[in-house]
Order: structure tokens, then C-alpha cells, then sequence
């Protein structure tokens, strides 16, 4: 066993439970380049399906991260009340207003539109400040079972396929999901308790068994792909465990998707990407208080840093830590 090894083994003790679990850390993958002639089209045409009353901050964090991640075009259907609030901050997103239920979330009506709009783009991330209205439930269960594009589901989304999951396993095109420790216990139908005492294996299982590329968000993030492997990152810190970085995480990898990485890769490079603009936010103002804002400013730095070679070798390698 190598210093790497022993390192993870003392971290992750059920590394060497099994002998099929492939497991590595989160290590450098290179950003495509930027063209000269590169064009918004070009750079990712993403759909967004968020928010819902009360709900401004989800919407408006995932879209603005995908275009401070490089992102080109980020088009957001939320409710019609919800956008005149969210289009004081963000004036860069392309607005789709979206028909209400009475509680003010995405009506189940929309479908259709919404459909057509997800066959014309690049990827659709659905999610984000949804609420859990029963008719927009519905609405994420059915576009998720229709859209042959790939997907990213976080947020609300994840609680609303949670009931059906075979809704995720039918699917064609890659399937990205990003859930925290309470969403995946909901998709496993599992204790928090018991995935923490066998957080690798279930990962692994449960990506393989769902067809999905997997992000379990926390202190080491781990990333589970349907072939079996799992990756670690290295990257972030203890002042990222507040509202709306999750959002965030969204917008960058739905940003590196559209940069021109492949699905897996590209869940692996916004994952790291993120939780280096977490240190770079943690640098300029400590742990303490850093909110998801300071995390999504610091994206075009930590992206700059990438491109430039200038990022340390000790985040992909845990013998540094």
C-alpha cells in the first residue's frame, strides 16, 4: 500500500472492504480550450428549470455560476412572478416565464414548452428552489422521463424522483445527480446513519443501479460513476457548508459540460473547480461567513489559476493533507 493508500484507508476504512471498489482521488483534468472565435452558442447552451416563490436564491445562484464558470448561455424557466425579482441581480440570463400554481411554483402545463426548449439545448439542470408543490412534483418526473438530453438533478428535483427512481435508471442520455446526505438517503431509502458507516459501497451501488454520475456533497465530496469508479476530491473547506453553495455546484458543472468536457469529466472538474473557489473565498475572508455569493465570485479567478498552471500540486494528492 502507497503513502496515497494508506492515507484514503485511514479516511475511508471501507476502501479495502472489497476488492471491485475503484476508488481514486480527484486528480487534474485539463480544461478544454477557450476558442478565439469561441461564440455564446458555443461555450454551452444550458436550460435551467428553478425557483418558485420564496425561492430567488437557488435559481439565481446555479445560473449566474454557469456563466461565471465560462458558461454561455443560460436560459432560466421559473415562475412568472419569481423573475422580475431574480432579473434585478442577474441581467445576463436569458428569462422564460413559466405559468403558476396557485402556491407560485412551475405549473405542470408548462411541459410541453419545456420539452421543446430542452430538445433545442445542450443540457437541462432542474432542480434548484422548485418547491415541493405536488403539480410540480409531477411536472419534474415527467420532463426527467422525456428529456434525451443530459440532465442534472439537484435541489427539489432530487426529492421529487426520489418516489421513482426507475424514472432515472430509463433514461438514455447521462443522468447527473448532486444530492446532500439527506437527499441521498431519499434516493436510497436508507438512513443517513447507515450510508455514513457504508458511504463508498452505497455510492457505488446506488450510481451503478441508478445509471448516474453521482456527487454525495460534503467534507471530501465523492463522485460516483455508473461504470463503479469513485473519486474523492480534495478540494473546499468547512466554511462551504452554507445555503445556496450547492447551487453553485450546479451552475460550474453544468458550465464545464458546456466548455466541451463529457459528462463524467466534467461533473469531476466542476466538483473540484467549485471547492477551489471555496479556498480562494475562504483565503480573502476566512471560513466564518463566506456565503455562497463569495463562492460563486471567486469561479472566474479559480478558473484563470487552472488555465494558467498555478494551482497546487497537494489538491489532487493526499499525502499533502
Amino acid at each position: 500500500m502507497n503513502l496515497a493508500e494508506s492515507y484514503l484507508s485511514v479516511i475511508y476504512p471501507s476502501l479495502y472492504d472489497k476488492d471491485d471498489l475503484l476508488v481514486q482521488t480527484n486528480d487534474y483534468i485539463a480544461l478544454p480550450p477557450r476558442p478565439a472565435e469561441a461564440y455564446k452558442g458555443a461555450m454551452g447552451d444550458v436550460l435551467f428549470i428553478a425557483g418558485a416563490a420564496n425561492y430567488y436564491g437557488a435559481p439565481y445562484l446555479a445560473t449566474m455560476s454557469f456563466l461565471k464558470s465560462g458558461g454561455g448561455y443560460s436560459r432560466l424557466a421559473a415562475p412568472r412572478s419569481v423573475i422580475p425579482v431574480i432579473a434585478k441581480r442577474g441581467r445576463e440570463i436569458v428569462y422564460l416565464p413559466q405559468d403558476e400554481t396557485e402556491a407560485g411554483s412551475i405549473a405542470l402545463k408548462n411541459k410541453k414548452a419545456l420539452l421543446e426548449t430542452a430538445a433545442k439545448v445542450d443540457m437541462v439542470v432542474i432542480g434548484p428552489g422548485l418547491s415541493l408543490h405536488e403539480e410540480t412534483v409531477t411536472l419534474v418526473r415527467e420532463i426527467t422521463a422525456k428529456v434525451k438530453k443530459p440532465m442534472l438533478i439537484d435541489g427539489d428535483g432530487l426529492t421529487a424522483v426520489a418516489e421513482n427512481p426507475e424514472i432515472l435508471s430509463g433514461r438514455k442520455a447521462p443522468t447527473i445527480l448532486t444530492p446532500h446526505m439527506g437527499e441521498m438517503a431519499r434516493l436510497t431509502g436508507k438512513s443517513a446513519a447507515e450510508i455514513n458507516a457504508n458511504k463508498m459501497i452505497i455510492l457505488q451501488e446506488t450510481a451503478k443501479k441508478l445509471k448516474a454520475t453521482i456527487v454525495l456533497k460534503g467534507a471530501h465530496s465523492l463522485i460516483g460513476l455508473g461504470d463503479g469508479r469513485i473519486y474523492i476530491n480534495l478540494s473546499g473547506n468547512a466554511g462551504m457548508a452554507t445555503a445556496g453553495s450547492g447551487d453553485v455546484l450546479t451552475g460550474c458543472i453544468a458550465a464545464m459540460y458546456g466548455l466541451g468536457l463529457n459528462a463524467d469529466d466534467a461533473v469531476r472538474k466542476g466538483v473540484f473547480l467549485h471547492g477551489y473557489a471555496g479556498d480562494l473565498a475562504s483565503g480573502k475572508k476566512g471560513v466564518d461567513g463566506i456565503t455562497a455569493k463569495d463562492i460563486m465570485e471567486c469561479l472566474p479567478p479559480a478558473l484563470q489559476r487552472d488555465r494558467s498552471g498555478l494551482i497546487n500540486v497537494c489538491y489532487y494528492n493526499p499525502v499533502c493533507v
